[in-house]
């Protein structure tokens, strides 16, 4: 920086830190502030720069090699021209700073690292104001004593106008924080203060072995849906009243936190055992099933929640949250609507499924993706009419494994997008490939199950076409399985991209029909080929002797919109002759095979008989 360019109407910040990143971020952040501001990445750049120009402030990191902050902060203060300027200190979290040393040195206030970007200002703002305010103290003491005599009256009342300022500018500052440390939607305290508060508990229960505490993390089930579909400010309103449900529900002196989104956290003081943490997550989750009335809706909402017992060894209040949220996605996994308290063993295995995602991200690259077919049988024939392309990993050192152990964590990631147009593109290959069997029945289908994130993907269309071009299949073999949770979307984009599926003569199946919503409307709107039934309900045929269960009913459905009906996971031959007596049209399950591997798939076809 050109020091002679500098602009005299700006204040003029000097920040010393021996590390780049840190000059760099705090510079970017005050410049756009509207400081000038400059660089040192050491005590004699530091020298040099305030002979040329003396700055306002000064921003001073700690932990610097040859002379450390507190050296360099006492060389200042002991240099006349410098002596006056105020000092911050800059300390990292974890750095041992010893707060006491750095006053008596002549430092006004520190900061921490990482950067609260909002806190940084404040105080700095803060600080160059009472410097000014001193200044301007001083100018004014030095002409009370110039002038006593004619100007004391009004000397003194501007003394005690800017006496008023500096604590204004004080009660400001405090206020300023407190709006960096809440959630400005609900008032409650963000993360940043949460964790604050988490550390102060951890260290009480380090100081005194009877004081007990535990962390509670808490993530709204279904919120997503009401947001989506209701307009966010009708989410805002209803995660305003949840936080007053969850306030009702701790006493005097815990805390409770909105974390983000619909997201929130509650620490539980000087409480006996796990079973008091354990009672207040039963009250939350009963009180959170009753209705929401909210100004235009009544809305339904549940949670699931993480418990962690503050345990004193931790070395971080971020893992006792980190635990306590690993705690609550368990909750969510085995059925929503409850909770679960954390083990480290949880901890073992959050590992392992970052291990296995890390692992899936170069699955497809490294070719250990593979692809089974599981045979598709015309029940008014007892032929093969096609197959299911189920996607296997083969992974390195875990072996095969099934879709149940990594498509959740695809699907989290967002990998399963890249993996569904893989089987896509693998399994039409594949068809093209059988197509010159001579053996081969005609007109044979492959269905591919699509996640409903890929709807979502504003190139899926083109992606199928360039597929059906690379591998020169019929598209009216294709079958693309979609589930409920697609339908529900039904956003313009679905629609429109479904509406173009249809336009190429590509059948879509509804997977797991009865399973999920199953809302006829919805139905009704989408061109929809055929209806998959779910295992669960072929299973239960056998214990509903008169009705079979919703068997009948689902067929009914199916008929009445000029659908065909696919059960799946057929296993018994009295399975399949009940379901030959309800006209259904195709069937697929261990009765007729388990999925086969490409290579076995030709032999399975010219061994099996008519059905």
């Amino acid at each position: 920086m050109n020091y002679h360019q500098l602009n005299p109407d700006k204040k003029d910040i000097l920040i010393i830190d021996d590390k780049a990143d840190n000059l760099r971020i705090l510079s970017s952040l005050l410049a756009r502030k509207g400081y000038n501001v400059r660089k040192a990445l050491n005590w004699q750049m530091a020298f040099t720069a305030c002979q040329t120009v003396l700055p306002d402030l000064i921003l001073l990191d700690i932990m610097m090699p040859e002379v450390d902050g507190y050296e360099v902060c006492r060389r200042f203060k002991s240099w006349d021209l410098t002596a006056d300027i105020p000092v911050i200190f800059i300390s990292a979290l974890d750095d041992v700073f010893d707060k006491i040393k750095g006053f008596r040195l002549g430092g006004v206030d520190y900061i921490t690292k990482p950067f609260e970007f909002e806190e940084v200002v404040v105080r700095v703002q803060n600080q160059l104001e009472l410097r000014e305010a001193r200044l301007e103290i001083l100018r004014l003491n030095t002409e009370l004593e110039q002038r006593v005599k004619s100007r004391t009256w009004e000397l003194e009342n501007a003394l005690k106008k800017l006496q008023r300022e500096i604590v204004s500018r004080q009660h400001l500052q405090d206020k300023l924080l407190d709006i960096v440390l809440h959630d400005s939607l609900t008032g409650l305290p963000n993360r940043v203060l949460f964790l604050r508060q988490l550390g102060k508990a951890l260290t009480l229960a380090r100081e005194d072995n009877k004081y007990q505490f535990a962390v509670l993390y808490l993530d709204c089930d279904r919120f997503k849906v009401v947001n989506d579909s209701l307009g966010h400010l009708v989410g805002d309103e209803l995660l305003i009243a949840i936080s007053h449900r969850l306030q009702s529900c701790l006493n005097y002196g815990d805390t409770l936190a909105r974390l983000g989104g619909d997201e929130f956290g509650i620490l539980l003081e000087n409480i006996i055992d796990i079973n008091s943490a354990l009672q207040v997550a039963e009250m939350i989750l009963k009180k959170l099933s009753i209705t929401f009335k909210l100004s235009k809706y009544e809305v339904f909402m549940n949670a699931s929640i993480g418990i962690n017992w503050g345990c004193k060894d931790y070395e971080k209040p971020e893992y006792l949250l980190r635990d306590a949220d690993t705690a609550m996605y368990r909750a969510k996994a085995q059925g929503r609507a409850s909770y679960k308290v954390f083990n480290p063993a949880m901890y073992q295995e959050a590992i392992q499924l970052l291990e296995i995602e890390n692992d899936l991200r170069r699955a497809i690259e490294r070719e250990e993706l593979i692809i089974y077919y599981q045979p598709i049988i015309a029940l008014h024939t007892g032929k093969i009419a096609g197959f299911e392309a189920l996607v296997r990993w083969q992974h390195p050192v875990r072996g095969l494994m099934a879709p149940t152990d990594f498509i959740p964590i695809a699907e989290e990631t967002g990998l399963i997008n890249d993996i569904d147009i893989w089987v896509l593109q693998s399994a039409c290959h594949q068809l093209s490939i059988w197509q010159n069997y001579p053996a081969m029945p005609q007109n044979l289908t492959i269905s591919i199950n699509l996640n409903a994130r890929l709807f979502t993907q504003v190139n899926l269309i083109a992606q199928i076409d360039q597929i059906i071009h690379d591998t020169k299949v019929n598209s009216s073999n294709l079958e693309l399985e979609i589930t409920e949770s697609v339908i529900m979307e039904n956003t313009n984009v679905v629609r429109t991209i479904i509406e173009e599926i249809k336009q190429r003569n590509i059948k879509l199946v509804m997977d797991d029909f009865g399973t999920g919503y199953s809302s006829l409307s919805y139905i009704h709107s989408l061109p929809l080929d055929s209806l998959k039934i779910d295992k669960s309900f072929i299973t239960r045929m056998q214990f509903y002797q008169d009705s079979m269960g919703l068997v009948p009913t689902i067929i009914s459905i199916a008929k009445s919109m000029t659908m065909t009906v696919i059960a799946e996971g057929v296993e018994t031959k009295e399975q399949l002759a009940k379901l030959r007596s309800l006209n259904c049209d195709f069937a697929q399950g261990f009765l007729f095979s388990q999925p086969l591997e490409p290579a076995e798939v030709i032999d399975f076809i010219a061994a099996t008989p008519q059905w």
